[in-house]
């Protein structure tokens, strides 16, 4: 049986097809802000995942306005659901929480929320306010889950621990609300049968999508320091290798767990590597050759 699209899980859950409006809604991290640590994650430099919409100061609502701007000359017929991406969208008072996603789903056609964030940012308060919204407005926590390896979290500077990720999801899922999980493909000091091992803990959790990313060095990173003095060695594979890695690690995942992105795609500006000039058509095109 062919596992079901990331697609057809959000046409299901929203009722009706809906297209993704990222939001930067001007968050910082608990380990970027000296709250648990500085400097953020060693590999993180959050343009390489922000619309050009998204980067310029502009309010929640005027980043939907224009993103719905963008998305109407490409689709007809589609409703919205807000994406609050850049960096941890849960780290806030929860008066503030409420006022952002409340703002956004005041645009008009937006039909939900997705919310990205960290596992130790998701206090019983911040749950049960995600709870709430979903009542009317269905709302899916996606987790910067990474690795489940506690040598590596430590190692690119995340602060929190592979149990308190696992606690996090269990919570999460307990109040009713879908968990997307997000995992790094290829961190540092990590072999082939280490990421098999976080995919295999993975599927035992209730979760219901699930993202992976190969590594990418960026410019400007803590990483990218690292790489270019050799302090760190990081596998250097190629996209057919890639490909088998990932095709070898969704064969271990439930059917229920439906793949919503095998790769990750940084402006050509910032990226270091790997340099594979793939789009991620192009990439997925690769992997349905293995499958």
């Amino acid at each position: 049986m062919a596992r079901r699209q990331y697609g057809d899980f959000l046409r299901q859950l929203y009722g009706c097809k809906v297209q993704k409006l990222n939001v930067n809604a001007g968050f910082t991290c608990p380990n970027r802000d000296g709250t648990l640590g500085w400097g953020g994650c060693t590999y993180c430099n959050n343009a390489s995942f922000t619309p050009a919409f998204g980067l310029a100061p502009a309010s929640v609502t005027q980043q939907l306005l224009n993103a719905k701007k963008f998305y109407a000359r490409k689709y007809n017929d589609v409703k919205y659901v807000a994406y609050f991406q850049s960096f941890t969208n849960t780290y806030a008072s929860v008066g503030r929480l409420q006022e952002l996603y409340d703002e956004a789903l005041a645009v008009d056609d937006v039909v939900g929320l997705v919310i990205s964030t960290r596992p130790d940012c998701l206090s019983a308060e911040v749950i049960d306010l995600l709870h709430n919204v979903n009542e009317k407005h269905k709302v899916i926590v996606e987790i910067g889950v990474e690795t489940a390896h506690d040598r590596t979290l430590q190692l690119i500077n995340r602060c929190h621990s592979w149990q308190c990720a696992q606690d996090a999801i269990n919570r999460v899922a307990g109040a009713g609300l879908p968990v997307g999980v997000h995992l790094i493909l290829g961190l540092p000091g990590e072999s082939e049968e280490d990421m098999k091992a976080t995919v295999e803990a993975i599927s035992k959790l209730p979760v219901a999508t699930i993202k992976f990313h190969q590594l990418q060095v960026l410019r400007g990173t803590r990483l990218a320091q690292q790489w270019e003095s050799a302090e760190v060695r990081l596998l250097d594979w190629s996209p057919q290798n890639y490909a088998e890695v990932c095709r070898q690690l969704i064969s271990l995942l439930p059917d229920g767990i439906v793949v919503e992105r095998l790769v990750s795609s940084a402006p050509r500006e910032l990226l270091l590597h790997p340099r594979w000039g793939l789009k991620p058509a192009q990439f997925k095109s690769l992997f349905d050759d293995l499958c």
